[in-house]
């Protein structure tokens, strides 16, 4: 087999060694049931216990109680962007620092009047806005956590006032304590720190459940009704809840988010410091004040390099590196399951290609 290279990719992302495993042990058969994980079916009592054990886990990591609903949906976090409005509401405030950002902006403006609370887009989305101009009325304030295109990061959820906040945390959830007081609505593509794409994680305080009442909602996008059925309206994407499954248990096997977001920090500090010491060769996209710790985003000086970079990394084993076609340039994701070894070989890689051309 080929060995594993660094995959730096902004996703889908690279998963923990562990749990790719025992999920290649679980696709012939899973437990004692003689039947593949693949082949379960969602209504049998072995697969309502993973999806029951997944809920749990994620409940814990995220500080859930009982007036939160944890759903396991389907359409990633491009069909969040038209859930958010067409439960909650449209007449909403939104933060845009980004194209995802502006993306869920859109989908909420085919429903309704939502406007643009503050945005990042007249410095190319380099920080993060200074402040917010939120509507006492507004339904919501929806923001994105971590820009993975652009390599910002919010360090702390914007002030919403009385307003329920909405996150779209698809690139950054679970990569530090998740702060659900602030809160009223938060959702993530599972495919960069979660498990594999295909199936979105949506935590939701239960009370605005209740706004879809009466509306007359299709089923599958009516979130008071997935909640009802259990995120089984349908077949729910069940080897994607498994995974997810098994990196919670991975995530608390590392001493939970608190250790995690030491590592993270101590990840991306590195990396940083390392393009940092190079300005002659690199040059960061985002400020200082606003990088995230997921996606570093940078150019080089001399940008007619990049794909003699990029040729250079594969050599080396550090693949993903091409930033986003919006931006351009280079990116590395350092997601949680990035090992410190792919993190050690990128910064001695950064170093010795700066030698080599600073």
């Amino acid at each position: 087999m080929t060995p594993r290279a660094h995959n730096l990719g902004a996703g889908p992302a690279v998963l923990p060694v562990e749990v790719l495993t025992e999920a290649r042990e679980a696709l012939l058969s899973f437990g004692d049931t003689g039947v593949g994980i693949l082949e379960l079916s969602h209504r049998s009592d072995a697969f309502v216990a993973v999806r029951e054990e997944a809920e749990a886990r994620l409940r814990r990591l995220a500080g859930a109680g009982d007036d939160w609903a944890v759903l396991f949906l389907q359409g990633g976090a491009s069909l969040q962007f038209h859930m958010v409005p067409l439960n909650l509401g449209a007449d909403a405030d939104y933060v845009v620092t980004g194209v995802w950002a502006q993306k869920a902006l859109d989908e909420a403006r085919r429903l309704g009047p939502a406007r643009v609370a503050a945005t990042s887009e007249a410095t190319g989305h380099d920080r993060l806005p200074a402040a917010l101009d939120v509507r006492p009325g507004a339904a919501y304030v929806h923001y994105t956590s971590n820009n993975t295109i652009y390599g910002t990061q919010w360090r702390a959820p914007p002030a919403a006032g009385e307003v329920p906040l909405v996150c779209d945390a698809s690139s950054d959830v679970f990569s530090r304590p998740l702060d659900l007081d602030r809160h009223g609505l938060v959702y993530a593509g599972a495919q960069k720190n979660l498990g594999p794409a295909g199936v979105t994680v949506v935590w939701a305080r239960r009370d605005l459940l209740e706004r879809s009442a009466g509306r007359g909602l299709p089923p599958m996008l009516d979130y008071a009704v997935q909640a009802k059925h259990d995120s089984s309206y349908n077949t729910c994407p069940t080897f994607g809840i498994y995974v997810v499954g098994l990196v919670a248990r991975w995530l608390e096997a590392q001493g939970g988010l608190e250790a995690i977001a030491a590592r993270n920090e101590a990840k991306a500090a590195r990396v940083y410091a390392a393009l940092d010491a190079a300005p002659e060769v690199y040059r960061g996209h985002a400020r200082p004040e606003a990088r995230s710790l997921m996606n570093v985003t940078f150019r080089l000086v001399d940008e007619a390099l990049e794909p003699r970079f990029l040729e250079e990394a594969a050599a080396r084993g550090l693949v993903g590196l091409k930033g986003h076609r919006a931006l351009g340039g280079l990116r590395a994701s350092l997601y949680n399951a990035l090992p410190a070894a792919a993190v050690d070989a990128l910064v001695a890689f950064l170093g010795d290609f700066a030698r080599g051309r600073g």
